[in-house]
């Protein structure tokens, strides 16, 4: 197994590589050790490249005390749809949701949406815009209950999300625009909090765990262990396992690419004859055991323990390449490999 340490800078080797969006959990592990200012200025580079913050996969906050007796009254009240006939008439959060509902409607957004294109830094058709989509942040607000972040202050930042980049707006589908900057906004607020709650660390643990369990069990079982068996040891569930493995192949990758940046001290010569012979024999004793076997199963071992090379693959990977199932797979292995201890 490869092993692998975390950079300083390793978020900054990442960010080129994400593409529409990046889990919370995986974004808070890569900055864990960064300051305050590091993770908003991590914030701001998502919105510049459209990059989804996605929280959906945060544990769901239970807490103790009054703010979680209230989180989880807003979270139940969201999902039922009664909040306003269900709070209290002196409730803060009642008395905001009466106020918007009381502003009256002032255009059609589209066409207003038309006015901002030309029109970007008109604070007053700013303001109208923002007026006529609070009863949409307040509705993408229930969707965002039960992580920790109350209501009200689900509603300011999404609000204070969508008004701070109205300005960005150049043209096309604004309900979509809308929704994206109102939702990022309230992702950002979730994923702080959960950093407050020591997710970061905890999924840091994990890839420690989750390294720590796969090579006990590739030592007890005689194969790589599947994705199913991890979870299992791990007491996890398999999409879980699923986004800790993909973290643990980006830190693997970007310690590779590092290694093959970084020029190599010279050795002595003796001492590196010493590392290609003992490489050499290791890599012919492989050779010559697999030549004992037939062609398929010599390349589906090859596949699976990364013998050319490659990273090892899963047994779902080698089979799409190979034409088999995963149990085909799992069973031709153990098969394969039998047969090599024979011949030890």
């Amino acid at each position: 197994m490869m092993d692998f340490t975390f950079e300083d800078s390793l978020w900054e080797q990442t960010l080129p590589t994400l593409k529409d969006s990046i889990d919370a959990e995986r974004f808070l592990a890569l900055l864990e050790e960064e300051d305050e200012s590091a993770v908003e200025d991590a914030f701001s580079q998502l919105c510049q490249r459209n990059i989804t913050l996605d929280v959906s996969k945060l544990p769901k906050v239970a807490g103790v005390g009054e703010a979680a007796v209230r989180l989880r009254r807003e979270e139940q009240l969201a999902k039922s749809g009664n909040l306003l006939q269900d709070l209290e008439d002196t409730d803060p959060l009642k008395l905001y949701l009466q106020e918007i509902a009381g502003i009256p409607a002032c255009g059609d957004l589209n066409i207003l949406a038309e006015e901002l294109k030309e029109n970007k830094d008109d604070p007053q058709l700013q303001q109208t815009i923002l007026n006529l989509s609070l009863s949409r942040v307040f509705e993408l607000a229930c969707r965002h209950t039960g992580y920790g972040v109350l209501l009200l202050d689900l509603i300011q930042e999404g609000s204070m999300g969508l008004w701070q980049n109205l300005s960005r707006y150049d043209g096309g589908d604004f309900a979509a625009f809308r929704d994206w900057n109102i939702c990022q906004s309230m992702a950002c607020i979730i994923t702080l909090q959960a950093r407050n709650q020591g997710v970061g660390q905890k999924m840091r643990q994990a890839l420690e765990d989750y390294r720590s369990v796969d090579e006990k069990l590739l030592t007890e079982l005689g194969r790589n262990p599947t994705r199913e068996e991890i979870a299992e040891e791990l007491h996890m569930s398999v999409a879980q396992t699923e986004i800790v493995e993909s973290m643990l192949q980006t830190a693997r990758d970007m310690h590779r690419a590092k290694a093959e940046r970084e020029p190599k001290e010279p050795q002595p010569e003796e001492e590196q004859a010493v590392e290609d012979t003992a490489y050499f024999q290791a890599r012919q004793r492989i050779q010559e055991l697999l030549s004992s076997l037939d062609e398929p199963s010599a390349k589906l071992l090859t596949l699976r323990f990364g013998l050319e090379g490659g990273l090892p693959k899963s047994p779902e990977e080698t089979g799409r390449i190979l034409g088999l199932t995963p149990e085909e797979v799992v069973a031709a292995e153990a098969a394969a490999l039998l047969k090599l201890r024979e011949q030890k």
